[in-house]
């Protein structure tokens, strides 16, 4: 690490951030500045504290395996990669008895567009991270772990190594950490950029030096993952949650969100407002809320929100001021609070040329390993392709629902779905200006750039 990190792009300018000081009640984010991400920081803020709570290294008696996981499920803590799992519910799945070696790996291949919130936590708060990852392996019997860094942030992977030596220096990685008979060792690995590695197995095979396909399921990754081992895999923002609820108790944390969305959440609001950035809140806060921390709509009135990042079906301003933001309430919505990347629209945003982009988006990111999702992302491109250019007739919207159709729930990994799921939803919510584009040749959005 002999050179000195460029972080110019990374500095507090209220935009793309996460010092702007509007955080509510954060955990995560709690007392960073940019500057302080450090082992001594880190120490300062309490870090560390949970790992020598469980290993019984602050006077008290320790904390079982069992207890350990039994606290995570009171917390209620739920992926915060995309899917919403039960992580103690995730860790409990482990065979801490096999007898041969179990792998753990943190996912921060974060490549869903508009998601830039793992990005900082392994930048400002990357032992939050290791300590997490640490407390996951002493509960699951685990010995060995991998970080998979997004390949395009490089500057990141380079921090989290170094955050890595300070701990292996500090002895909080490594054989018998602090004295005691656990043992766990930490390694950052950096991928190249591929949006499909980002699915969970196609992480381990781009692991394990292999091409970044998905992997059919079942087995799962708990029984045969890495190497062909039992291994779990979480988000980075879920193993940065752990400390904290160690720290404080499962109750506390769940006390801190709603019945089963425990915690905070870090939603990185990007899109037409005047004040992007991440913002931790607790779970269950008003999309209004959330809306007024990131300075309001820009440039027009709000038409349109997706709530979880790219993948996720898009919703109209109506329904979206209405809800809260949580998985439950955007699930009963009709979306998903996914990775928490809250894309917003205005209404000068014309809803075809934005699903062309998405579209090409998702077409360009298919691995090619399914039919459906090789062949079916580029017919959705092109017909929307063919609509927004004014060239489209009125059977294509039954035949781009139908496409979507028999793509969504057919292929190995969710990317099919990913793609199919927001032209379904543009469809259905404003098939207006489809239909206006087919008719008139022209967008429905004039002033539309």
């Amino acid at each position: 690490m002999g050179h000195t990190l460029d972080l110019s792009r990374f500095q507090a300018k209220g935009t793309e951030t996460c010092f702007h000081g509007k955080h509510i009640n954060p955990q995560i984010y709690a007392g960073l500045n940019g500057g302080n991400w450090s082992l001594k920081d880190y120490e300062a803020r309490g870090g560390y504290a949970a790992l020598r709570k469980i290993l019984g290294k602050d006077g008290g008696e320790g904390m079982t395996p069992d207890a350990v996981i039994a606290d995570v499920k009171l917390s209620a803590l739920r992926g915060r990669g995309g899917a919403g799992f039960p992580t103690g519910l995730k860790w409990s799945f482990m065979p801490r008895q096999f007898p041969g070696q179990k792998y753990l790996v943190c996912n921060s291949d974060e490549g869903e567009p508009g998601t830039c919130k793992d990005r900082d936590i392994l930048m400002y708060n990357p032992h939050a991270v290791i300590e997490g990852m640490a407390i996951a392996a002493y509960a699951m019997g685990i010995t060995v772990g991998y970080n998979y860094i997004h390949g395009e942030i490089f500057e990141v992977y380079e921090r989290f190594e170094a955050a890595l030596e300070e701990a292996r220096a500090a002895g909080y990685l490594g054989p018998n950490i602090m004295g005691s008979s656990f043992s766990f060792q930490l390694h950052g690995h950096h991928g190249f950029g591929a949006y499909i590695c980002g699915e969970e197995t196609a992480l381990l095979e781009s692991l394990e030096g292999k091409k970044g396909q998905p992997r059919f399921k079942p087995p799962f990754p708990a029984s045969y993952g890495l190497y062909g081992k039992p291994t779990t895999i979480n988000n980075t923002e879920t193993f940065a949650a752990v400390p904290w609820i160690i720290r404080n108790g499962g109750q506390a944390y769940l006390d801190v969100g709603k019945p089963n969305n425990g915690g905070t959440k870090i939603f990185s609001v990007v899109g037409d407002v005047n004040a992007p950035g991440n913002f931790e809140i607790p779970m269950g806060t008003p999309f209004s809320k959330l809306l007024e921390l990131a300075g309001g709509v820009k440039g027009g009135a709000l038409k349109a929100v997706i709530p979880g990042g790219s993948s996720a079906p898009v919703l109209p301003a109506h329904i979206m001021m209405d809800i809260t933001m949580d998985y439950d309430a955007i699930a009963k919505a009709g979306s998903m609070l996914g990775s928490g990347a809250v894309i917003v629209m205005n209404d000068t945003r014309c809803m075809v040329k934005s699903l062309l982009r998405l579209s090409y988006f998702y077409q360009h990111e298919s691995c090619g390993q399914c039919t459906p999702c090789r062949e079916g992302t580029g017919w959705l491109w092109r017909m929307v392709d063919r609509i927004e250019k004014g060239q489209g007739r009125m059977e294509d919207l039954e035949l781009l629902n139908s496409v979507a159709d028999n793509i969504q729930g057919r292929t190995i990994c969710a990317l099919g779905d990913a793609a199919a799921m927001p032209v379904r939803a543009m469809i259905k919510h404003f098939r207006d200006e489809f239909v206006h584009h087919i008719e008139h040749k022209t967008c429905v959005v004039p002033a539309y750039v």
